[in-house]
């Protein structure tokens, strides 16, 4: 079965370290994610997964009904997974949507409070966990222009971005794989860090398995980047499912 898995900042409030200059109540940014959301239903989407609990099922998909008796007002209380998630899913008559993560804590800033700590040292490799945290596109200056200038991207241009194999990779290395280079004296920190992200993805991954599907479902999933590029791997091995190129669908 065909997957579309995109990658997506967050909209509104995010606990991510990273927060994105995005106005989900302005107008003039309703009216881009309502045609993002018509580039993405040309997938033709028969499932659609989001970045909640499975717990929480029953919430969000209260609110995706009260949202399709009134969908000239964009839901933005669960910020994209809402605004996008919802309106696709109603362009598709689709009847609800699917949450797929899991929730486990790590610290990814335990490179930077060694770093930052006089008495402490990264006995593994300060300098390849450095120019990654420092330049983490320096062979790319193209992509890393259009990075630092972000924020002033149309939304469109920020979704094509961030779904860039190269942005994609990217993100990888900031959420977790660059914790492979730190450790003091003989131990593991970093990596067992680093672990916990991946433990939290194979749960999300596993999570999506668990829904019921046909080979002629169509999966449409929607995370942040660091899932959607994890997810990627996971989904590029899998015999049962073939992954559809996200930026054919940005066009």
């Amino acid at each position: 079965m065909q997957v579309l898995n995109v990658g997506f900042f967050h909209f509104g409030t995010t606990s991510d370290a990273t927060k994105v200059d995005f106005d989900e109540n302005n107008a003039k940014e309703q009216e881009e994610v309502r045609e993002l959301s018509k580039l993405l239903s040309q997938f033709k989407p028969t499932i659609i997964c989001l970045e909640y609990t499975p717990e929480i099922d029953d919430k969000i998909n209260e609110a995706y009904q009260n949202f399709l008796k009134n969908p000239d007002k964009l839901d933005t209380e669960y910020g994209e997974l809402g605004m996008v998630g919802y309106d696709v899913a109603r362009i598709n008559g689709l009847k609800k949507v699917y949450g797929i993560d899991n929730y486990i804590g790590y610290n990814y800033s335990v490179g930077d409070f060694i770093e930052n700590s006089p008495e402490l040292t990264n006995a593994i490799d300060a300098e390849t966990y450095l120019e990654i945290t420092n330049n983490p596109l320096k062979e790319h200056p193209e992509l890393d222009a259009l990075n630092k200038n972000f924020d002033s991207l149309s939304l469109l241009e920020k979704i094509k971005l961030t779904n860039h194999p190269v942005m994609l990779d990217y993100s990888l290395n900031t959420n977790a794989d660059k914790l492979f280079y730190v450790g003091i004296d003989d131990n593991f920190v970093g990596a067992d860090q680093a672990a916990l992200f991946y433990q939290r993805n194979m749960r999300i991954f596993s999570n999506l398995n668990r829904i019921k599907m046909k080979k002629a479902d169509r999966v449409l999933i929607i995370m942040g980047s660091a899932h959607t590029a994890m997810l990627r791997e996971f989904i590029n091995r899998s015999p049962k499912f073939e992954m559809v190129n996200t930026l054919d669908y940005l066009n």
